[in-house]
């Protein structure tokens, strides 16, 4: 018995070195050396220098962490021990079969694991009492979907559900601090797990000091999966009052923050589910992409509607383009959610292939749109909670654009006017570049309010 023991041991330490020697080998490959040196700090230099800069309302449940002589031979991110959570806490550990089944959801197989560009990404604020106080840091397109839809809840809960502002101005979105930066971030993580429990339950996946099983040869480790804990809550209030006492876990750097949260929203629709809003065009969340991971539509519609159907079209839908039955329904979006959708391409509008969003995305119960815009996501928002519940309201009206990258130093405002002429006799003179004839945010908006003239207000068009 001890020597099955020794030997599990032995084996569990050879697969650790193994992991930690393929994230070193794919660090080197996909960032070069000399990039590497210079980006990647020491966990424990790290956490010091956030706490340091954070105030006294950090929850208890982080501590400072004590520098380890041999700290400067750890692998970059993996998660430092003072953003794992001891097993004492409770929940449930994650087990040997629900581990496969969670990678065989995300990525097709068992083999796949996450690259760096997803394990060093976290959601990051910019700068607290500032003109983008409000705003996600976002990473490159695979992870981006994923922070801009949690972008777009912030918006929804500083704008219209944060206790105390009733005046739902853009003022309130520059008035936020560390605090409200952290509970509205909690906020924003809760709001999209217990619309995925369908408002019945949710679980959140935090990462242990203890590994939970001893995987299979044909289960490749990545040295935190191993490690869930699993905390479910039947009540909304407790799903964010738990994730505010752990918020260190999704916002501090090496925490694995999006991909922790990417679990809890898999683990709280459950799989079993997941697997039943497919249909035969889909069979995994992901899909590799010019090397990186980027989320297929199934997921974009499981954080933005609670459900994981492959398509953004109103419903189930039994024909195809001929109007022939299909061998198989193919499954669109069943309920209007609080937060919109907005796609637009202009490599597949060159091919005719542009696929309309439907109804129930293009017009959500509040005034915020995640856009796809070639490929890379944005947030459009109103203030205006009435804007789609009073058609007078479209006729004249502003939008405010945020593209997640750190060189928009101010939220753009568009100025949107749907009712005075067509927005084609405006740009009929202008030569050359498609992108200034027709800009894609512009043709975006157009995809919800056609042959609308938009004004950037001073503000040079950019994407």
């Amino acid at each position: 018995m001890d020597a099955d023991v020794d030997a599990s041991s032995e084996l569990n330490e050879i697969l650790q070195q193994v992991a930690e020697l393929d994230e070193w080998r794919e660090i080197f490959n996909s960032r070069g050396l000399e990039l590497q040196q210079d980006n990647v700090k020491r966990p424990s230099e790290k956490i010091k220098a956030d706490e340091d800069n954070d105030d006294s309302s950090r929850p208890a449940t982080s501590s400072h962490h004590v520098s380890a002589p041999n700290n400067q031979f750890m692998v970059p991110y993996s998660i430092p021990q003072t953003l794992a959570v001891s097993p004492s806490l409770g929940g449930q550990p994650v087990s040997p079969e629900l581990a496969v089944s969670l990678r065989s959801i995300l990525f097709g197989n068992t083999f796949h694991i996450f690259n760096y560009e997803w394990k060093k990404s976290f959601f990051k604020f910019r700068e607290p009492f500032s003109d983008m106080a409000y705003a996600l840091e976002t990473e490159r397109a695979g992870v981006s979907a994923i922070q801009m839809v949690v972008q777009a809840h912030i918006i929804k809960y500083l704008l219209f559900n944060r206790p105390g502002n009733s005046a739902c101005a853009m003022q309130s979105m520059l008035e936020v601090g560390e605090k409200e930066q952290r509970r509205a971030l909690a906020a924003a993580l809760a709001d999209i797990l217990w619309t995925a429990g369908e408002e019945q339950t949710a679980t959140v996946s935090l990462v242990t000091s203890e590994r939970c099983f001893t995987p299979h040869l044909d289960y490749k480790l990545d040295s935190f999966t191993e490690r869930l804990q699993l905390f479910t809550f039947k009540k909304k209030d407790d799903v964010r009052s738990f994730i505010c006492e752990h918020i260190q876990c999704f916002k501090e750097e090496g925490s694995h923050g999006i991909i922790l949260f990417l679990y809890s929203v898999i683990f709280s629709r459950t799989i079993d589910r997941i697997r039943a809003d497919f249909d035969c065009t889909t069979s995994h969340l992901l899909h590799l992409c010019l090397g990186n991971f980027v989320c297929r539509q199934a997921l974009l519609n499981l954080l933005l509607t609670g459900r994981a159907t492959p398509h953004v079209f109103n419903g189930t839908s039994l024909t195809d383009e001929r109007d022939q039955p299909l061998a198989h329904p193919l499954h669109g979006v069943l309920t209007r959610s609080h937060v919109g959708y907005l796609f637009w391409n202009r490599e597949q509008v060159k091919h005719a292939q542009l696929p309309l969003v439907g109804s129930m995305l293009k017009t959500p119960r509040l005034p915020i749109w995640v856009c796809n815009i070639n490929g890379t996501y944005s947030v459009l928002f109103s203030p205006n909670r009435s804007l789609l519940s009073d058609w007078k309201m479209e006729h004249l009206f502003q939008l405010y654009f945020y593209n997640g990258q750190p060189t928009q130093l101010s939220t753009t405002v568009l100025t949107i006017d749907t009712h005075s002429h067509h927005w084609e006799a405006e740009n009929n003179d202008i030569q050359g570049d498609l992108e200034k004839k027709f800009p894609s945010v512009e043709m975006t908006i157009r995809t919800k309010w056609e042959g609308a003239v938009i004004d950037w207000n001073g503000t040079v068009a950019f994407f």
